[in-house]
C-alpha cells in the first residue's frame, strides 16, 4: 500500500454507494403562498415529460388555482392514500405506491406539511427522505417561514407563530434551491384579484400575514438564504478548482485594524460601507511576532478589547491572526474569505519602523491584486 493511501472501510464504502445511488431534491422556495412555487414545479415536471423524463405528480395542492391546475397537463397523478381518522376519510400522498411505480422524478408540494394521524410517517419531508433513498427524484415546495432556525424570527415578523416546520438540514443538504421571487405589490395585487384566496377572505389577509412590511421582510429573507446557498457553491466550486483569485460576485468587507484607539474610526467607516453593500464584513487584528514589533501593553489590549467590543455591536465577526508578516497575514485571510474590499489607517509606523519592516499599505497594495484597498486618514 501507497504512502498516504488508506483503504476505505466498508461501512465508508457503502455510505458512498447510497449517496451516488439517492435520488435529488430540489426545492423551489418562496416567501408567502401565492408567489408561483407550485405553478413553477408543475411547469418544470411538464418539460421533463417532453424532454423524455418519466414524471409523475406525488402530491400537489392547487387550492382551485386556475392557471395552476391548468399545469398539471399530461402529467401522471399517483391516486392519494385514504386514511380513516375519527370517522372521517382523509387524503394523504401514497409513498409505498411511488416508490413502487419507481418513476425517474416525483413532484410533491408543500414539503412542510403533517401527515393525518395514521400515515406512515409524521411528516412530509420524511416521506420525501424515504423516496429519495430509493433513486427517485423529487421536485417540491416549501416556504421560508417553515424553516425551523427562522421560527422565531418569523412570529416576531408577522406576529403568527408557525407550527409546521421542517429541520435546515433539509435544506441545507438539497442539491438544488430556486427562489420563486414576487415584488410585495405583485402579490397583493394577487391576492386583491382573488387569485390566492376567495374574495371574502381577501380583507382579513391584508391586515394579518399579507402586511406589505410581513411580505418584504420574509422576501428579504428567502433573497439572503438563496444568496448563502450560492456563496456556498461558488465557494466549493473554487476550492475543488484550486482557485484563489477573488471574484466580485458579492462585496465582503475586511477592515484592519491596531490598537490605535482611531480604529474605531475604521471600525465605524467598514460598518457604513457594509450596509451600504448589504454584505458580510469582518474586523482583523495581526499580532505580529517580528522581533522588531512593539509589545502590546496593558493599555494597548484594552483599547484592542474595547475596538472588538464594537465591531460586534455593529455585526461585524473578529478575528485576531498571529504571524511574522502582518501583511502576509491579512493577504492570506483575505484570500481565504474572498475579500473584495480591505479598510485600513494610514501606516502608524516610525520611520526607523518602515526601515526595517517597510509598510504594510504599500505590501498590500502590491500583493492584492483583485481586492479594492481604501487606506483612510486616522484624522
Amino acid at each position: 500500500m501507497s504512502e498516504g493511501f488508506r483503504r476505505l472501510t466498508p461501512e465508508e464504502a457503502l455510505e458512498i454507494i447510497k449517496k451516488q445511488q439517492r435520488g435529488k431534491l430540489k426545492i423551489f422556495l418562496g416567501y408567502a403562498p401565492g408567489v408561483g412555487k407550485t405553478y413553477a414545479m408543475l411547469n418544470e415536471g411538464n418539460r421533463r415529460l417532453k424532454r423524455g423524463q418519466d414524471v409523475v405528480i406525488g402530491y400537489v395542492e392547487t387550492h382551485g388555482r386556475k392557471e395552476t391546475e391548468a399545469q398539471i397537463g399530461n402529467l401522471e397523478i399517483i391516486p392519494r392514500k385514504k386514511i380513516e381518522y375519527h370517522g372521517m376519510i382523509l387524503e394523504e400522498m401514497d409513498t409505498d405506491a411511488i416508490i413502487a411505480r419507481k418513476p425517474e422524478v416525483v413532484l410533491i408540494d408543500e414539503l412542510a406539511h403533517t401527515n393525518a394521524p395514521g400515515s406512515k410517517h409524521k411528516k412530509r419531508y420524511e416521506d420525501v427522505e424515504e423516496i429519495l433513498n430509493h433513486g427517485i427524484n423529487v421536485i417540491t415546495t416549501l416556504n421560508i417561514q417553515h424553516l425551523e432556525s427562522l421560527n422565531d424570527i418569523i412570529q416576531q415578523i408577522t406576529g403568527v407563530a408557525v407550527r409546521e416546520t421542517i429541520p435546515d438540514s433539509i435544506v441545507d443538504n438539497a442539491d438544488e434551491i430556486v427562489a420563486v421571487d414576487l415584488t410585495p405589490d405583485a402579490l397583493l395585487n394577487r391576492l386583491k384579484r382573488g387569485d390566492i384566496y376567495k374574495l371574502d377572505k381577501v380583507d382579513e389577509c391584508l391586515l394579518n400575514f399579507f402586511r406589505k412590511g410581513n411580505l418584504s421582510a420574509l422576501r428579504e429573507l428567502m433573497l439572503r438564504l438563496t444568496a448563502e446557498e450560492v456563496d456556498i457553491e461558488l465557494e466549493e466550486y473554487m476550492k475543488e478548482h484550486e482557485i484563489t483569485d477573488t471574484w466580485e460576485t458579492n462585496e465582503k468587507i475586511m477592515v484592519c485594524i491596531t490598537p490605535n484607539p482611531l480604529s474605531k474610526k475604521l471600525i465605524r467607516r467598514g460598518a457604513r460601507r457594509a450596509r451600504r453593500f448589504k454584505c458580510d464584513w469582518v474586523v482583523v487584528y495581526v499580532n505580529c511576532t517580528n522581533i522588531f514589533a512593539p509589545k502590546l501593553t496593558e493599555k494597548d489590549k484594552e483599547v484592542l478589547e474595547s475596538h472588538f467590543m464594537l465591531a460586534k455591536q455593529l455585526g461585524a465577526k473578529v478575528y485576531t491572526l498571529t504571524g511574522k508578516s502582518v501583511s502576509d497575514e491579512l493577504l492570506k485571510f483575505a484570500k481565504q474569505m474572498h475579500i473584495t474590499q480591505i479598510i485600513m489607517g494610514h501606516s502608524s509606523r516610525s520611520r526607523l519602523q518602515t526601515l526595517l519592516r517597510g509598510s504594510t499599505v504599500i505590501k498590500l497594495i502590491k500583493k492584492a491584486k483583485n481586492i479594492e484597498i481604501h487606506v483612510i486618514p486616522y484624522r
